[in-house]
């Protein structure tokens, strides 16, 4: 279990919702978060559906094996919510989808900034109309990576096959925003280069041209700069949306010649993005709310 994994299984329980236990592989790290947290814990997916009732289930394994997992949790009527990026492949994915269906299993995917309320606001105000006719989306995104995972070169994260390099691993977040934001993507134009991060050869920089149907996207992403940082630039012809994940607010410009002005801002611990979308996914457990990133639009993004 890696430590997304984990901060699933602290952030359900910190909702107070539901009972969790955990599926580990590894005895040591199965041991290790199983007596953090006081749960129960299993060494396989089957020990686990066999001796306890599983609802739901997170699937927060490594991306190769995520539509695999999922597939088998389905066939039994478990419904899930499937770590970002669904799949490294298509490769089982349709098969998903009809078990999903057959089966009436509600599935999400885990992008969590779906989850965030100033985001979320701005969406709705883009989807509303209140810009016009949205024209361009442009968003820049950029961390040091090494600063937030110091073990990058032993983890998956070194190997492509894995679901390792910027591609793979960060790009998605920002390409599921886009669309969430603007539209399918119907076209990708894409310049990815290894530039800083010593010890691994995969890409850590990439400048992405995109279109959305009429809508043209700009996406520049590293893993290297020094401050964390992501901002989503939207331009209608009425106006323009922008979000900024420091500070956690939104803003609005709907004055020729004007400064932009804040509508609304947050304040989140790291954390707190994974309680709002273990919220969300509880809620669309209970038929209160859709999925906050369903799994067709998570297929979208793989597609992408």
């Amino acid at each position: 279990m890696g430590s997304i994994g984990e901060r699933h299984v602290r952030c359900f329980l910190a909702t107070g919702r539901c009972e969790v236990v955990i599926c580990e592989p590894i005895e040591a790290r199965r041991l290790e978060v199983a007596a953090r947290y006081a749960v129960e814990s299993f060494a396989t997916l089957e020990a686990a559906v066999e001796a306890v009732r599983v609802d739901a289930a997170v699937v927060a394994s490594p991306a190769p094996y995520h539509v695999a997992a999922a597939t088998w949790l389905a066939d039994r009527g478990i419904h899930l919510l499937i770590e970002k990026p669904l799949s490294l492949a298509l490769e089982g994915v349709e098969e998903l989808q009809r078990v999903v269906m057959e089966r009436r299993v509600k599935a999400a995917v885990g992008f969590v900034y779906r989850a965030l309320p100033a985001l979320r606001q701005m969406q709705a105000a883009v989807a509303a109309g209140r810009f016009g006719r949205v024209v361009e989306i442009q968003i820049q995104s950029g961390q040091h990576f090494p600063f937030y995972r110091p073990a990058y070169r032993q983890i998956y994260y070194a190997n492509p096959a894995m679901g390792g390099g910027l591609l793979q691993d960060m790009m998605p977040h920002p390409l599921n925003v886009a669309e969430w934001m603007v539209g399918p993507t119907t076209r990708v134009l894409a310049d990815a280069v290894h530039a800083v991060l010593p010890g691994v050869t995969v890409e850590d920089t990439a400048h992405l041209l995109t279109r959305h149907g009429e809508v043209r996207g700009s996406l520049a992403l590293n893993q290297h700069q020094p401050v964390n940082e992501f901002v989503v630039t939207v331009l209608g012809d009425r106006g323009a949306a922008r979000w900024e994940l420091m500070g956690q607010r939104w803003l609005s410009a709907e004055t020729n010649g004007g400064a932009w002005v804040e509508e609304a801002a947050f304040v989140h611990e790291r954390d707190d993005y994974y309680i709002l979308q273990a919220q969300g996914f509880l809620d669309f457990l209970e038929g209160k709310a859709p999925a906050l990133c369903s799994l067709e639009a998570g297929v979208g993004t793989l597609k992408s």
